[in-house]
């Protein structure tokens, strides 16, 4: 478990990161997110995480699909997970969402950086983002983690982002 010195607030938890397990998809679910900040991470309007990423936790291994958590207290406020891809087993899709509390603090960072870890004994050499064009905080902090990712745009106003582990 690593410790973040990351606060949302004066006073605030510290945040820990560990490993997803089944007994956070309520804390999942839970997180504090605005619209724009579910539109960033499911390209989708909708008021609240959906159901069919609940169930997608259900198939957290730990190796082909691994997630961690960023836990303040006892709030879940981040998660980062890969999906091995089936047909390129070498790379995976990354995806990230911190509530918006909690959002330039830091927790994205931390938590990208242990799960490239994973991936990375995993025997997963590329990630793969797609983020939305319009999402430049996302965007930023691929750059700043990536300076050489290879960058190409996808359909409807999506980069795709190729970042080596």
């Amino acid at each position: 478990m690593t410790k973040l010195a990351a606060r949302a607030a004066p006073g605030a938890p510290a945040v820990d990161l560990r490993p997803y397990d089944d007994g956070d998809r309520e804390g999942v679910l839970a997180m504090r997110l605005s619209r724009r900040s579910l539109y960033h991470r499911f390209f989708a309007g909708t008021p609240h995480i959906p159901a069919f990423y609940a169930r997608t936790l259900d198939g957290i291994d730990h190796v082909d699909r691994d997630a961690l958590v960023a836990v303040a207290g006892s709030e879940v406020v981040g998660i980062a997970e890969y999906t091995r891809d089936t047909g390129l087993p070498w790379r995976a899709d990354l995806a990230v969402v911190v509530a918006d509390p909690w959002q330039r603090q830091g927790v994205a960072t931390r938590l990208i950086g242990d799960l490239t870890g994973s991936a990375r004994r995993h025997g997963i050499t590329e990630l793969r983002a797609d983020v939305l064009a319009g999402n430049h905080a996302a965007r930023a902090a691929i750059h700043n983690l990536w300076p050489r990712a290879l960058v190409a745009r996808g359909d409807e106003g999506t980069v795709i982002y190729r970042l080596p582990v």
